[in-house]
């Protein structure tokens, strides 16, 4: 027998209400824990590394952009992924990182987003993540999101 898809919502809302019940925190998009992002093996950003860029310093050089690209797919994956979609498919919570724009004409715009996040009318629809994961982190996620690029 086919389960009822009215018994699907009515089996996850109790589940959270039992959850809540003995102890655990259940957030939908509030509360969330910055994932570390191991960015030792990429190279710092010129000049200090604390002057935020406007352009993805790790795509002038193709091994560092590989690298990147790989980091930044496991930091996209701890950190966006509960709001932008898995492999960047939003489901509607988020914007769909896919239709970024590709190269340096997306660049500042994702940067300033990242690193300030996005509030309207005192609700905050991205938290600000520059400071708790670093530019590095976020130049790697953006190296990663090149990839997934769609029109």
């Amino acid at each position: 027998m086919m389960p009822v898809k009215g018994s699907r919502i009515a089996f996850v809302c109790s589940a959270l209400i039992a959850a809540s019940s003995i102890g655990y925190n259940v957030f939908a998009h509030g509360n969330v824990t910055p994932q570390a992002v191991d960015t030792s093996k990429l190279p710092d950003i010129k000049p200090d590394n604390t002057t935020w860029v406007t352009k993805n310093p790790y795509r002038d050089d193709p091994q560092v952009y590989a690298m990147a690209k790989k980091i930044g797919e496991s930091a996209y994956g701890g950190n966006c992924a509960r709001c932008h979609g898995l492999d960047a498919i939003s489901g509607g919570i988020a914007p769909d990182l896919r239709y970024l724009d590709k190269g340096e004409a997306g660049d500042e715009w994702f940067i300033q987003r990242f690193q300030h996040g996005s509030s309207r009318d005192g609700k905050v629809y991205m938290p600000p993540m520059g400071d708790a994961l670093g530019q590095k982190a976020g130049w790697a996620i953006r190296s990663w999101l090149d990839t997934k690029h769609e029109e």
